[in-house]
């Protein structure tokens, strides 16, 4: 194991360790980064994806730092990648997880969780190797977090308060969502609970639109039992690109970083983008969207249900703590966002970035400096 401090992500914020991977006869190649540990113990997710690199990983990371200051939580931030194609599946899939498992043990300050291509089952092989993961399954004393869909409950909430402080309602919002996975499949949800109505939707393999609407839960179905959003019956098969063009009240970005750059951000237009993945959007277009008038919250503000269920379960609460704690962060942080963007004429992640570093540098006080 192979320790790499690298100047070109060092900054006065991190990160403490960036730890590379390599185990030729799983095969196992992973990229671990711990951003930041001043509020406590680094809670971050375990990605699979075939094309990671060591700066996507520190940008989570880096993300998560913010994420768990700005909802209050005592825990700092930190990510892994496994480089591995994400249709990998079965015993080969539990070996590199475990094998991944057995090389973290000694970062104890890294607990991991689910994220994209991981879920409750390989948090589940982790723990049985080290002792330390959340977002387990509910047997082992875990709170599914992909099962009870927390990360698009809390993107719901946060919805609700950008809608009221737009002066608008969600009923009868149109909805698309690209990345219908485990977040995107969960916010669609949701939101159709709070009168929302979803007209598009998409997965790595294409895209589909109805402007009359598509029924979330018959799609979790076709997609469960069919693999592809595409096989949903009752709506037109589009490209891919043309989901962020779509005429809709609410976008969700809820796949993969930077989806909407300032290549693409001028075709956009919803009224709400609500950022369910972590850094899809870019600040330049982040920018772009305040000048023209479209609402969007920064990823660590909105998206922020996931963590705050896992920090729930690491102190071993119950999954109905955990909706009613993702409820109270999410407004308060949302409204406390909205409020600075209004009385101190500052942009979102301005605002954002200031509620979080506060609480970073207040608990960088007591760590020890020599």
């Amino acid at each position: 194991m192979e320790t790499i401090y690298c100047n070109t992500f060092a900054d006065e914020w991190g990160p403490a360790k960036i730890v590379h991977l390599f185990e030729p006869s799983l095969p196992l190649k992973a990229i671990v980064v711990i951003d930041n540990i001043a509020l406590g113990p680094a809670i971050g997710g375990v990605r699979i994806a075939p094309d990671l690199s060591t700066e996507e990983v520190f940008r989570l990371a880096r993300t998560m730092t913010w994420k768990n200051a700005a909802a209050g939580l005592p825990h700092g931030g930190g990510k892994a990648g496994i480089v591995m194609a994400s249709t990998v599946a079965g015993s080969e899939k539990e070996r590199a997880i475990r094998g991944f498992a057995r090389a973290i043990a000694d970062l104890k300050e890294y607990i991991p969780g689910p994220d994209m291509g991981t879920d409750e089952t390989c948090m589940a092989y982790i723990y049985d190797e080290i002792q330390r993961s959340v977002g387990r399954p509910k047997i082992t004393g875990g709170i599914p977090l992909d099962e009870l869909g927390v990360t698009g409950f809390g993107l719901a909430v946060a919805a609700e308060q950008i809608a009221d402080h737009l002066g608008i309602s969600l009923r009868g919002l149109r909805v698309a969502v690209q990345g219908f996975g485990s977040v995107g499949r969960a916010v669609a949800r949701f939101l159709e609970q709070r009168g929302c109505l979803l007209v598009a939707a998409s997965d790595s393999t294409g895209a589909i639109y109805n402007p009359k609407g598509i029924d979330p839960a018959r799609l979790i179905a076709v997609k469960k039992d069919r693999g592809r959003v595409l096989n949903y019956p009752d709506a037109d098969a589009i490209p891919l690109e043309t989901l962020f063009t779509l005429p809709c009240d609410i976008l969700v970005p809820a796949a993969r970083p930077d989806a909407i750059t300032m290549a693409n951000a001028s075709c956009v237009q919803a009224r709400i983008v609500l950022q369910g993945a972590n850094i899809p959007v870019t600040p330049e277009a982040e920018s772009y969207f305040q000048k023209c008038g479209i609402s969007t919250l920064p990823d660590f503000i909105v998206n922020a249900g996931g963590v705050i269920c896992t920090a729930v379960e690491y102190r071993r609460g119950s999954a109905a703590e955990a909706f009613q704690t993702i409820t109270e962060k999410i407004k308060e942080n949302c409204r406390t966002v909205l409020h600075s963007v209004q009385k101190d004429n500052l942009s979102p992640r301005e605002a954002a970035y200031r509620l979080a570093q506060d609480r970073v540098r207040q608990a960088s006080r007591y760590q020890r400096h020599f």
